[in-house]
């Protein structure tokens, strides 16, 4: 496992945190950022994937 599935692990996690919170306190900005967030780290996952089979 490398670095960027690590990072992009992190960033799956942090971005469902920042979508929740943007959900409970009504906040449309914050939770999209979460969304973005989430996404951001499924492609540096994927990367890091595609990294360790070379």
């Amino acid at each position: 496992m490398n670095k960027d599935r690590v990072n992009g692990s992190l960033d799956q996690v942090k971005g469902e945190a920042k979508k929740q919170w943007g959900q409970l306190t009504d906040n449309r900005s914050t939770e999209n950022e979460g969304k973005m967030d989430k996404v951001k780290g499924k492609l540096k996952e994927g990367i890091g994937k595609v990294k360790d089979k070379f």
